[in-house]
């Protein structure tokens, strides 16, 4: 199957967990850092899971999966230990319409799951199409040690500056060679080394002159 590669925003989208153990438990992890809602159901929960019901960051259906459980959902991950069950759910959940996957069975599934390396506003997903996640693994851990912790402060700045250059009203060819030239630059060991001179200099030889640097660099 060919997967089309999409990033969605889930804050505050309505997610249906079906399981509670460690499986779940990851999906929840993940969900709530993405600033969805996140509603479970499952006879048994992870102590993790427990704690996130009782502190009131997930909500706890019951210990039976019902079809009204779906009511205004945007997303549902079967989880369970029990395959016919993850299949019975994925039926009823695609067949209204809804992001669902079914762990471990891809063809239950009309989304999957990437493995990903995050640095800030940096994402990064790494999928086999379902035929080898311990690959998918392998690689996100590879570019984990390429793509470090510089890649985050970078983004921060490359944010503002966007921001600046794009309310000059220059036009679409300007603005792009800027960027370019910017990505281009040393600015990245600079970021690395905290040389602050250095990105400032670097900065001032590409960005209009009548563009505040200070606009830019201001607590950075």
């Amino acid at each position: 199957m060919s997967y089309y590669p999409i990033l969605i925003e889930l804050k505050e989208k309505i997610a249906i967990i079906v399981g509670g153990g460690s499986v779940a438990e990851r999906k929840a992890k993940t969900l709530l850092e993405y600033g969805a809602i996140i509603h479970i159901v499952s006879r048994q929960l992870t102590n993790k899971l427990n704690k996130l019901v009782e502190d009131k960051q997930i909500k706890y259906l019951g210990e039976k999966f019902r079809e009204e459980d779906l009511n205004d959902a945007f997303v549902v991950i079967a989880a369970t230990d029990d395959k016919e069950l993850n299949h019975e759910i994925s039926e009823i959940s695609r067949k209204r319409g809804l992001l669902t996957n079914a762990v471990d069975q891809p063809s239950d599934c009309n989304f999957i799951v990437p493995s990903i390396t995050k640095r800030g506003d940096l994402i990064i997903a790494i999928s086999t199409s379902g035929k080898s996640p311990a690959l998918a693994g392998k690689i996100r851990k590879e570019l984990e040690k390429q793509f470090d912790i510089k890649y985050e402060s970078f983004l921060v700045l490359m944010g503002r500056v966007r921001n600046e250059v794009m309310s000059r009203g220059l036009s679409q060819t300007e603005n792009s060679q800027i960027f370019h030239k910017i990505v281009d630059s040393p600015i990245l060991n600079a970021i690395a080394n905290k040389d602050w001179a250095r990105i400032e200099s670097i900065l001032r030889d590409i960005l209009p002159w009548d563009l505040d640097i200070r606009n830019v660099l201001e607590g950075f």
